[in-house]
């Protein structure tokens, strides 16, 4: 890596030079004088130790290395340029960041920000999401909502549902024997060790099988006739009511406790307080 850098005017001016054939029209361009741009070429020139235009009288043309420059300069500045029209989304005026996990957002949330945004279209909403829980005073979070949360400093902390798991397969899989079912596994409260710790009947799970890391991959297994799995009661709502989930027993064991955490900074704007009461109907 280089321990310097040109200046980033002098690549401007270069770009602008060798894109237009002309310091004259580069700098009316860039609302500089035409020395100035000559200045900035020059210094541009003794910074690579080579000439990059061939200067003719008033015409100018670039040399191999010019070609050379130009086509990583325009490539340069074009990123540049995306980068910071990119930064207009941090601070649009009704923006409200809310931070899920995937399985919640793909399985729950996703599907019914139609309404929320019906209700709300002058909310920004931006769904970030993440395996990890994020660190609240370090991120730039109004909401978090999640199934692994815990108090943390300047936010206010809320239990909303307290979920449920049970077994459930794709129903074509009903009429295969229960020896010929493949076992889906989960991490945390989504592993059958959970079902059978707290009373869960045998209904032919075993210790092999696919293993997921992720709930939501879970459930897209088990809707899609892979295996029986230990699912969630909220994230498999949808694809229970779309008959792509059935359950294989009626007992119910306890699940993962979904919280908030709502940043003190935006418990009382108005936006973060329109999305808290839609979920907090929703879910509870």
């Amino acid at each position: 890596m280089l321990k310097h850098w040109p200046p980033l005017n002098a690549l401007r001016g270069f770009e602008a030079a060798a894109r237009l054939g002309s310091f004259h029209k580069a700098a009316e361009e860039l609302h500089l004088t035409q020395s100035a741009i000559s200045q900035q070429i020059r210094s541009l020139e003794s910074f690579l130790e080579q000439p990059l235009f061939f200067r003719t009288g008033r015409s100018v043309a670039l040399t191999d290395a010019g070609f050379d420059l130009l086509s990583t300069t325009q490539s340069l500045l074009q990123q540049l340029a995306v980068g910071i029209r990119r930064l207009e989304q941090y601070r649009k005026p009704n923006q409200l960041v809310v931070n899920s996990t995937p399985a919640f957002a793909r399985h729950w949330l996703v599907p019914r920000l139609g309404e929320f945004h019906r209700l709300h279209p002058e909310v920004d909403l931006w769904l970030f999401t993440s395996d990890e829980v994020p660190d609240m005073t370090s991120q730039t979070i109004d909401i978090a909502v999640r199934d692994d949360l815990s108090a943390q400093a300047e936010c206010s902390f809320r239990v909303l549902l307290e979920d449920r798991l049970y077994p459930a397969c794709h129903p074509r899989l009903l009429a295969a024997p229960a020896s010929e079912r493949t076992t889906l596994h989960g991490e945390r409260e989504m592993d059958w060790s959970h079902w059978q710790v707290q009373g869960g009947e045998d209904i032919g799970q075993r210790n092999q099988g696919l293993n997921f890391s992720d709930p939501g991959l879970l459930l897209d297994a088990a809707s899609q006739g892979l295996g029986i799995a230990l699912v969630s009661e909220l994230l498999a709502s949808d694809l229970r009511s779309q008959e792509q989930l059935t359950p294989l027993s009626a007992r119910q064991v306890r699940g993962p406790r979904w919280a908030w955490l709502v940043h003190r900074d935006s418990e009382h704007d108005p936006l973060a307080q329109s999305f808290c009461r839609w979920l907090e109907q929703r879910l509870t």
